[in-house]
């Protein structure tokens, strides 16, 4: 395999992570618009501990992956009090705030960034985005995964049925924190280098996108919403400076007429009926 396409299974492994990282709050009905604040988290959590102790990924990639959980359940409970375009609005100041203060503390760094010694090389990213992707399905299966289910599905209704809404959220918070802090992690071991201005606003825009237009509604979703936008621009690139023309007219064409997301429950039904349908054959 050339290096130009390990590079992009890599990138496509990160960002199946970081996708599921944000699907588990959308999951639970909140928009995370955030998502770079906690991949920076443990990018430069990783690479402090790696830099500063010499600890080695086995250790690092572990404890920034905590580390962003617990400040994701820490942020939600003020994050929660809003609704609506507040709750993305804050989420969004999150992030800002974190890159803010990565620019302003030498020791992160700066503006320079920092360099990473300690390699994770490409067949450790898939594994661990193959086990991301199982252990969301799993999540989707649990008790607390149809709670979160049926938040999204109907915040009032779901309360009125006894499930705790702010305790499911929290965790949604938290879960998807670490697991977006599990994708810096790695981002800052597989390229040996973290610098503030990769996690921009542009960054957790892309990644929502993924799961809005892959869909929310199944763990399919992000998985195909994550393997579009990093494989398809890719495959476009023969077509030259116009291939963001027609990368654009798709995305816009697929909120048009698959507003829910690409992989719907609805679909799957059908699929799985199809397949049923024809072992019965």
């Amino acid at each position: 395999m050339s290096g130009y396409w390990s590079g992009i299974l890599a990138i496509l492994a990160i960002n199946i992570i970081f996708a599921y990282g944000i699907f588990v709050t959308a999951t639970a009905g909140q928009l995370n618009l955030g998502g770079a604040g906690f991949m920076a988290i443990g990018a430069y959590g990783a690479a402090m501990l790696g830099e500063q102790l010499g600890w080695t990924p086995a250790w690092t990639v572990p404890a920034a992956t905590l580390l962003t959980a617990l400040i994701g359940m820490g942020i939600a409970f003020p994050v929660l009090r809003t609704r609506g375009v507040y709750m993305v609005l804050a989420t969004f100041a999150f992030a800002q705030v974190v890159t803010g203060i990565i620019l302003t503390q030498p020791a992160l760094g700066g503006a320079m960034g920092l360099v990473v010694t300690e390699y994770v090389d490409l067949p450790v990213l898939l594994s661990c985005a193959a086990a991301v992707t199982l252990l969301v399905f799993w999540l989707t299966a649990t008790r607390l995964g149809l709670a979160m289910r049926a938040l999204h599905d109907d915040e009032l209704v779901a309360t009125l049925m006894g499930v705790p809404a702010r305790a499911v959220q929290v965790a949604g918070f938290a879960i998807g924190g670490g697991l977006a802090g599990l994708a810096g992690a790695l981002y800052a071991h597989h390229f040996s280098f973290v610098e503030a201005q990769y996690f921009s606003p542009l960054l957790s825009i892309y990644v929502l996108l993924f799961v809005l237009i892959g869909g929310t509604q199944t763990a399919w979703g992000p998985l195909v919403g994550a393997t579009f936008f990093t494989i398809v621009p890719e495959l476009l690139r023969i077509g030259g400076s116009w291939r963001y023309v027609v990368f654009g007219v798709m995305i816009v064409a697929m909120m048009m007429f698959r507003p829910e997301g690409m992989v719907t429950r609805t679909l799957l039904a059908r699929l799985t009926g199809r397949r049923r349908h024809a072992d019965a054959g």
